[in-house]
């Protein structure tokens, strides 16, 4: 079986392509090369800028793949521009759409795949039902054999998640746990999300490539297990060996000293999350998340401890977080 990914090298793709090539994938990436030491061994690259469509119809005009997946889909335009290279190229196309994409405010914590895909408050999930607009709207028109999946939060070694994190530098959030410095929880910590592993994700994705009954439909692809954000929080910080102090704001009081984190919070991890697997899990049914958070993010932690120079520290967000901490205690004296 052949697959041809775009992309292939990020956190979440690195664990599916690790796994399709040990499942006897025959694998092909095709991205501009900027990461080759994510390269997984085994698998073919072809270096291109998938966004030259003329060099890319030349790459594949001798070829056929059983799966194409594009792992960097963020506009309704590259949709399009894919429906147009790879129509009649592939047998499935799997596009990676995103549980932010549904409506915020949800009207019920327990997400379906039925959900409405209404998200007012984030363009990043506005951008991801429109993915997924056009690409049902060509399936149903020309047969394109489009398959999405919603994954929610996925993190993996080196990633430490927790909203209103230093995503880029996410040593940073520790490194305040460490030195007994508060960190920033949204709203009053009780909030439910969902936090999967990325070898766990993969195991859901490898099971939809090449299974049929899986065209024409969207899949959630995320873990059982439901924290709430304190508790994530403090299973950070045991992960590490410390009892984290915790400051909670709301989404807004956060956005005023953080305006990039509006829409993350305020259209994704404010509000409860949990999303129902069922569908998955008929079609795959040895889909089972087996790498809880706590193990999950003890494996973090190990990973940042052997590779120190990774351990920088955003100083701008880290400001940002004294100045919210600095508010509450004038708010709460």
């Amino acid at each position: 079986m052949k697959a041809l990914f775009i992309g292939g090298t990020g956190l979440i793709s690195t664990a599916v392509s690790a796994l399709a090539l040990q499942r006897g994938w025959e694998l092909t990436l095709i991205n501009r090369g900027q990461h080759k030491n994510n390269l997984p061994a085994g698998a073919k690259s072809i270096v291109l800028d998938i966004n030259d469509t003329e060099a890319v119809k030349a790459a594949l005009a001798d070829e056929h793949y059983d799966v194409i997946a594009d792992w960097i889909l963020f506009q309704p335009e590259q949709a399009d521009r894919d429906v147009g290279l790879f129509l009649g190229k592939c047998d499935q196309y799997i596009a990676i759409s995103s549980g932010a994409a549904y409506e915020r405010p949800l009207r019920q914590y327990i997400i379906t795949e039925s959900t409405s895909l209404n998200n007012r408050y984030w363009q990043y999930g506005r951008n991801k039902r429109q993915i997924e607009e056009n690409l049902f709207r060509a399936y149903r028109e020309t047969g394109f054999p489009v398959t999405v999946v919603r994954p929610s939060l996925t993190y993996g070694d080196t990633q430490i998640p927790m909203a209103a994190g230093a995503w880029g530098k996410p040593w940073s959030l520790v490194q305040r746990i460490l030195d007994g410095r508060e960190i920033v929880v949204p709203g009053d910590g009780t909030g439910l999300w969902t936090m999967t592993h990325n070898t766990d994700f993969a195991k859901g994705f490898v099971g939809l490539m090449g299974n049929r009954k899986a065209i024409g439909e969207a899949f959630h692809i995320t873990s059982d297990e439901v924290l709430t954000w304190d508790e994530i929080a403090i299973t950070i910080g045991h992960a590490v060996g410390r009892e984290p102090k915790l400051v909670h704001a709301t989404a807004y009081q956060i956005a005023r000293f953080i305006p990039s984190a509006f829409g993350d919070l305020l259209g994704d991890k404010s509000t409860s999350a949990v999303f129902d697997n069922t569908k998955i899990k008929r079609l795959v049914p040895d889909f089972v998340c087996t790498t809880s958070f706590a193990e999950g993010v003890r494996r973090s932690v190990a990973y940042f401890n052997a590779h120190p120079e990774l351990k920088a520290i955003d100083e701008e967000w880290d400001k940002a977080m004294d100045a919210i901490v600095e508010a509450d205690k004038n708010f709460h004296p």
